[in-house]
């Protein structure tokens, strides 16, 4: 994307749910900051939203605190956890141009992050995803069980729903407003299968989902436990096949 000195910047609002992150949070902002400072964001206006979602630590003071230090960065308050409705109450609320959101450890490598955004304000997806399990992918530090649970469930949504993308829950991923308006009534989830209810619906609904290989550092202090997860995973996949919810809105 190119500009002029009067070219309008597009307004980008990166949305990060955290859940007792108190340690990591400070070092997650100020990577970002740095990052976003570069030469390659220049046609941007860029918000960090912190979402914090019911923390019982230090997270919120930590998170006030950084938002009066910096101009850019701002604070929501969820009084529930679960990152889909974290996301949900950011995103129902702005008025920036593209959506995104980002794990709190910053797993994928920033130097995705403008391709991400380029692939939106450049019109060329209507939703942009970061991937570990696409050709060119590069993942250290993932545990071989996570690592084949994750092939077989999205091997399980291509199968199920017809759809493309290789890695359905990536937190890494940027969509357009105007995609975000048309599946947010569609959307239920407010936990961590949002992500898949969202690219399933939009890949039903006729969306273009661009996939972004990553160089991806799995994080040994995750907090995600893997059979309550999945147990809500299949559970969501189950509602989907049932309710087609797509069916309800036009296709694009």
């Amino acid at each position: 994307m190119t500009s002029s000195p009067d070219t309008k910047k597009v307004s980008v609002e990166i949305a990060i749910p955290v859940f007792n992150e108190q340690a990591a949070l400070p070092r997650c902002i100020e990577k970002l900051l740095k990052e976003t400072r570069k030469e390659e964001f220049r046609n941007y206006e860029i918000a960090l939203t912190i979402v914090n979602n019911a923390s019982t630590d230090g997270t919120k003071a930590i998170a006030e605190k950084l938002s009066r230090r910096y101009d850019s960065v701002r604070l929501m308050n969820v009084p529930r956890k679960g990152r889909g409705g974290a996301l949900r109450f950011c995103w129902d609320r702005s008025v920036s141009d593209i959506l995104a959101y980002m794990d709190v450890d910053l797993s994928a490598d920033l130097s995705h992050l403008p391709e991400l955004l380029e692939t939106i304000a450049g019109s060329k997806a209507d939703i942009a995803i970061g991937s570990r399990l696409a050709k060119g992918a590069r993942v250290s530090g993932r545990t071989l069980v996570r690592e084949l649970m994750s092939q077989g469930y999205n091997t399980l949504i291509t199968f199920f729903f017809g759809t493309h993308f290789t890695d359905a829950q990536c937190g890494f991923k940027a969509l357009s407003k105007q995609a975000y308006r048309t599946l947010a009534p569609l959307l239920q989830n407010q936990n961590w299968f949002f992500d898949s209810e969202m690219l399933i619906t939009a890949s039903k609904l006729g969306m273009r989902i661009k996939e972004i290989p990553v160089n991806w550092r799995d994080d040994p202090s995750s907090t995600v436990k893997i059979a309550r997860t999945a147990g809500e995973d299949f559970a969501g996949l189950w509602r989907l096949l049932v309710t087609q919810p797509w069916k309800k809105q036009k296709k694009l």
